[in-house]
């Protein structure tokens, strides 16, 4: 016996699963984009304090302002990966 043949549903058709009111879900919560935020200033931070002085070799170009930066980098990398609140 030969199978019948059915037309495919196109999406977006009301017989198409459950495309009404179906709230969209997005990759990062609120609080992930804050600490990206942040994340972001503190790196700018860390590349003011790098640019600093005229001094070549102050403390705050060659050790504090590194360290500022790979912390705002760190942060982001925490921001990114955290999973969002919201289920």
């Amino acid at each position: 016996m030969a199978q019948k043949y059915t037309k495919p549903v196109m999406p977006g058709t009301k017989s198409f699963g459950t495309t009404e009111n179906t709230p969209v879900e997005f990759a990062f919560g609120k609080a992930n984009y804050q600490l990206l935020a942040i994340s972001i200033l503190i790196v700018v931070v860390g590349f003011v304090l790098m640019s600093g002085t005229t001094d070549i070799y102050s403390t705050t170009k060659i050790v504090i302002a590194p360290i500022v930066v790979l912390a705002g980098f760190g942060l982001a990398f925490y921001a990114i990966f955290k999973k969002s609140s919201a289920n």
